[in-house]
């Protein structure tokens, strides 16, 4: 490929999210800005491989800020895996002169995005766009604020409800591998007890909490927890609950994809704006495989091999305020 960047692909892999659009904005006019060609890749690296590729201009992300989803659809592609894959892959770009690729997902799709160019010398730059917050080297996901404001409003009204009728209702959130929807969502609805796959906690721990704040008369319980938690999600630790508090009134409420759509937050339409703008500045600084992140408010870069699922990290400042404030 050439030195130069003259024409930039951008895509969005993986699951999708809040303010994936604003990203695919801030890529097609920050590139057009610069007098660079910029081509929507629809369906992620599948899309690659099957030539669904689109010239964009600055009307082709006309009044998309706002929406959820993305425009560019999102696919996972087991073809891209495959040496076969990505080789055709590469020859549709080069047909079209794409010297420059803008990767919207997570560690999957970065870890695709870094073979590829490693076999074909094609600069990629990654921005991590995923509802659950668990990428190294950036404080923000795209995503996660609007995910977490979605949980908040539903178990807010939620509560409504559990109050009428001095329940224990465990509402279920999104987290497989991480728990930040459920830990923030968690404190900002008083929540007695946030269960996430990143602490241990068991069923004995849960019920004696249960039961010291009967003993106080605190009759309202709500337990949030993460759909990765060690045992299991909402039906699960009903199940628990029931078979050691027999006689307690146990509902669940599982939130589902609806934390991953609607519109997105100011704070998702920001970051995602300012990374899709710092990306096509890192492909015309001539940078390869970088990630762009922002921790403390300013930009992150780091190499994109290294933007990986973060591991069971949440401090333990986090879990103390949960702790006093649910006392």
């Amino acid at each position: 490929m050439k030195n130069q960047i003259t024409k930039i692909g951008v895509l969005t892999s993986g699951g999708d999210c809040p303010g994936m659009n604003a990203a695919i904005r801030a890529v097609v006019r920050t590139g057009l800005y610069n007098k660079l060609e910029v081509y929507g890749i629809r369906r992620g690296y599948q899309g690659l491989i099957e030539d669904d590729i689109v010239k964009m201009e600055s009307r082709s992300v006309a009044n998309i800020i706002q929406l959820g989803g993305t425009i560019l659809k999102t696919a996972r592609s087991k073809d891209f895996k495959t040496p076969e894959g990505r080789k055709i892959a590469y020859d549709n770009l080069v047909k079209r002169g794409i010297n420059g690729l803008v990767v919207i997902g997570g560690d999957g799709s970065f870890r695709g995005a870094v073979d590829f160019s490693k076999e074909y010398d094609i600069p990629c730059i990654g921005i991590a766009g995923t509802i659950d917050k668990d990428i190294t080297g950036t404080d923000f996901t795209i995503g996660f604020d609007t995910a977490v404001n979605t949980a908040v409003s539903a178990i807010d009204k939620v509560r409504d409800t559990m109050d009428a009728h001095d329940r224990i209702f465990i509402i279920e959130v999104m987290g497989r591998d991480a728990g930040y929807i459920a830990l923030h969502s968690g404190i900002a609805t008083g929540a007695e007890n946030i269960l996430i796959p990143e602490r241990k906690t068991g069923i004995d721990s849960i019920v004696n909490s249960l039961l010291e704040k009967e003993r106080r008369k605190k009759l309202v319980n709500l337990i949030v927890v993460a759909e990765g938690f060690e045992l299991g999600g909402a039906s699960k630790i009903q199940e628990l609950l029931k078979d050691k508090l027999p006689k307690a009134e146990i509902r669940i409420c599982i939130l589902g994809h609806i934390q991953r759509g609607g519109s997105p937050t100011c704070i998702d339409r920001l970051i995602a704006s300012r990374m899709g703008f710092h990306a096509v500045e890192c492909l015309m600084d001539g940078r390869h495989n970088v990630f762009v992140g922002i921790q403390n408010n300013r930009m992150n870069y780091i190499p994109l091999e290294d933007a990986v699922k973060s591991k069971g990290k949440v401090s333990e400042e986090w879990m103390r305020i949960v702790k006093i404030l649910a006392s």
